[in-house]
């Protein structure tokens, strides 16, 4: 079954509360796992941060909303309870309670900041099914990826020298090639065989990497991943990365995937993707801090 959205979590949560009795989140969570049938593979499932499961991170905002619509309250620390608003709630049976049910709460209204003299005038019906986490991660990846197309446009434009004197930076950013000295003499010194340069794994030189970095146009074939796999073996290497700003066919990757050489293959996207990650060409406009109560801070000994 699909995780579902932390609205829909919301009805499911207070009718396990309706016992009464004060409940954990991490008791709820499970509960509630059980009653979407989510498998492992579901439970598994994380932000795109990779900072928290999905389904917990939809549970804890399904509590919120009800928290602020005083549909449920704190009891002690990490436990809460039904309220008798929410008992209340229950017995008229409701099909579905979602953001746009709670708003006939005041201190639900006072929670998305809408003025109390703005309560007779419609408002805008809340349809996202993703929590503000969620909404903040998504707007992210996508200007992450907007991003990225701008640097392989950027870099297709540039010339070869600064393209080889990128893949230096961003080799050395991520840890290998010694220091940016010893990376840049190595780098475009092979031309042999289908070696663009070669590079140290670690900072010690403890073992190298071959290197074929080109900017490509089309998608590139087996063909060319063959031919440099052979320059590994002829130098008696097994370890090489072939960057590309294009991508691969199914073939080359196939290939890779089945030889005793290692070879890593870097697309585009992904080429992209590292440079942002190791603020290789890239700047940082605006930080936003996203932070969450202390809880240990508030106890008292």
């Amino acid at each position: 079954m699909a995780i579902p959205d932390y609205q829909s979590i919301m009805l499911p949560l207070l009718q396990f509360l309706a016992d009464k009795k004060e409940h954990s989140l991490r008791e709820t969570i499970e509960h509630l796992e059980l009653k979407f049938e989510l498998n492992d593979d579901d439970k598994k499932q994380l932000l795109p941060s990779g900072s928290q499961p999905i389904f917990e991170n939809r549970v804890g905002w399904a509590r919120t909303y009800l928290k602020k619509a005083l549909l449920l309250e704190p009891v002690r620390r990490g436990f809460f309870q039904i309220t008798e608003r929410g008992m209340n709630i229950l017995s008229k049976k409701p099909e579905k309670i979602d953001a746009s049910f709670l708003r006939q709460f005041p201190e639900f209204l006072e929670f998305q900041n809408v003025r109390k003299e703005d309560k007779e005038e419609p408002v805008a019906v809340e349809t996202t099914s993703e929590t503000p986490e969620e909404s903040i991660e998504s707007a992210y990846l996508r200007l992450k990826s907007n991003l990225a197309n701008e640097i392989i446009q950027n870099i297709k434009s540039c010339s070869p020298t600064f393209f080889e004197r990128l893949v230096i930076e961003l080799l050395v950013k991520m840890g290998y090639g010694g220091s940016r000295k010893d990376a840049g003499e190595a780098i475009g010194k092979s031309g042999d065989g289908g070696i663009d340069g070669i590079i140290k794994e670690d900072k010690l030189g403890l073992d190298i990497l071959y290197i074929q970095a080109k900017r490509w146009e089309g998608c590139v074939g087996r063909p060319e991943i063959q031919k440099f796999a052979g320059a590994l073996q002829l130098h008696h290497a097994k370890k090489g990365i072939f960057i590309t700003t294009s991508n691969y066919s199914k073939d080359a990757i196939d290939y890779v995937s089945r030889i005793e050489s290692k070879i890593i293959l870097i697309d585009g996207e992904l080429l992209a993707n590292l440079m942002i990650d190791n603020k290789v060409g890239v700047s940082t406009v605006t930080t936003y801090d996203i932070n969450k109560i202390d809880s240990d801070y508030f106890t008292e000994e």
